[in-house]
């Protein structure tokens, strides 16, 4: 077996080789004004959101390919997320002025992939303060992000340019934390590490909605990564005990049947772990366990030719590392 470090150093290029990967595949030559349109749903009293679409970035679609949401209140209307570009990001600021002469207050941040931030700039400069996990403030100095959005400038251009920047938060948090903005209360849930290691998920108790975030990929393969997976399924756990009547994912369409639609989620990632974890176990080679696996519950799911392989192989490192503890 391959000591430690080496796993580790494997495990990195992994994982920045699907980065690019996905970056590449997405690219489109003719990009289109218009793109997926931006619809705000309603689904509770004051509660929206609006759905990217089922794909990788691309020109064509702005890179609208993430959720945001927002709720409207008394005082100030509180976004979450900021989608994959600042052109997405001006659509949605229109969107909501056509609902209501609130101004926007807070944005908060689920986490800081590339798809949920890329907006940021637009709502900081309308005078947004923005919420986010310290957590996330490793990634904004490393060399992921400032690569990542190197390379989207070129691979998702005109959207992303020059102009496009990471933007930190103005209020970090170190945990749960309460926001009330105009009576409503916003319950902000620390979860990571899981899909990543500054998960937020956002309650709005008054509306019954959770703003999950990308703990949830409804109707699509879910984006491993470097995700601690095995947090992240504990995490699910623990909102599928909550019974939420509505969860916002960060992909796909929201749900009114959390248990059902959380538990997909939460078995293909608990199925990545057993099949490569047994495989881990047995010092069974990765290609080898890949192509015994019977995949047919989930190879029908949008993306899982991009996303399946690497996730799994990400998830045979992990449980690699799992055992050596």
């Amino acid at each position: 077996m391959a000591p430690p470090f080496h796993r580790a150093a494997v495990r990195c290029a992994a994982i920045a080789a699907l980065g690019l990967m996905l970056l590449m595949a997405g690219c489109a030559s003719t990009p289109t004004e218009a793109g997926p349109p931006m619809r705000p749903q309603q689904v509770a009293a004051h509660s929206y959101f609006v759905q990217g679409v089922s794909a990788l970035g691309s020109p064509e679609n702005r890179n609208f390919i993430s959720n945001a949401g927002f709720v409207i209140t008394e005082a100030g209307v509180v976004v979450i997320d900021a989608l994959g570009s600042p052109a997405l990001a001006q659509a949605l600021l229109d969107a909501i002025g056509r609902l209501t002469p609130q101004r926007i207050t807070h944005v908060i941040v689920t986490h800081y992939h590339a798809d949920h931030i890329y907006g940021l700039q637009v709502f900081r400069d309308a005078g947004a303060r923005i919420v986010a996990h310290r957590a996330a403030r490793e990634y904004l100095a490393s060399d992921t992000a400032r690569l990542r959005l190197q390379a989207s400038r070129t691979d998702l251009a005109p959207w992303i340019d020059e102009d496009t920047r990471l933007v930190e938060a103005t209020d970090w948090i170190d945990g749960d934390t309460e926001l009330v903005v105009g009576g409503t209360r916003f319950l902000l849930r620390a979860v990571g590490p899981a899909h990543t290691p500054e998960d937020l998920i956002i309650d709005v108790p008054q509306e019954g909605v959770v703003f999950a975030g990308d703990l949830v990929f409804r109707g699509r393969i879910p984006f491993v990564g470097q995700a601690d997976s095995r947090h992240w399924i504990a995490s699910l756990d623990k909102m599928l005990l909550s019974s939420p009547r509505v969860v916002v994912p960060g992909h796909g369409p929201h749900s009114e049947q959390a248990t059902e639609d959380l538990r997909l989620t939460r078995d293909y990632l608990s199925f990545l772990r057993e099949a490569m974890g047994q495989a881990a176990r047995n010092l069974e080679p990765f290609d080898e366990a890949y192509a015994r696996t019977d995949w047919s519950r989930f190879e029908r799911m949008p993306l899982f030719g991009v996303a399946n392989r690497m996730n799994a192989y990400n998830t045979y490192l992990l449980m690699e590392q799992e055992a050596l503890r």
